[in-house]
């Protein structure tokens, strides 16, 4: 009596082909998704989305004392009310009643800045978006400083990266 093996599976050139289609179907979709830029992207809406907080909380205390808040100079990364001794408003600290809490930067390494005039009628606030060039918003199509801070006395990199993103107050552009 003779016995049949029948061996059943996958021969090595199978098995190759299959692991490298789907290794360039892994690339491909990687590639498109992109994770980094996806969270570069939310990082970038989050600091624009703070910026027009603080924005309407700025023309609301403009709205009560007629001029803007103080800040402890160029650049400065807080707000200070008027009316001395009240404290400064730095990122997570309460500005009631215009602010629950001043935002600050979605990355720990990176800062809002803000200059408000010496005769407090107009402000400037900058940020640094990381999609740069990217982002149709940012100040210069190539993703460099925006150009007022230079006026200002303020350094390209006081955002913690290139300051390229700004808001100002409806009197002036950044």
């Amino acid at each position: 009596m003779k016995l049949k093996l029948s061996i059943k599976g996958f021969t090595l050139v199978e098995l190759i082909l299959v692991v490298g289609i789907i290794a360039i179907l892994f690339t491909v979709a990687f590639m498109v998704l992109n994770p980094l830029g996806q969270f570069q992207k939310a990082n970038d809406t989050k600091r624009k989305s703070d910026l027009a907080q603080i924005q309407r909380a700025l023309e609301s205390y403009y709205q009560d004392n007629e001029r803007y808040p103080r800040t402890t100079g160029a650049p400065s990364y807080c707000l200070q009310h008027i009316v001395s001794p009240w404290p400064y408003y730095c990122g997570n600290s309460n500005w009631s009643p215009y602010m629950n809490l001043v935002p600050k930067d979605p990355k720990s390494s990176n800062r809002y800045v803000y200059y408000v005039s010496s005769d407090g009628q107009s402000y400037y606030i900058y940020a640094n978006l990381e999609r740069g060039m990217k982002d149709p918003q940012a100040c210069n199509s190539d993703g460099t400083a925006c150009d007022r801070l230079t006026t200002l006395g303020i350094s390209a990199t006081a955002c913690g990266g290139t300051c390229n993103y700004g808001v100002s107050s409806p009197n002036v552009s950044p």
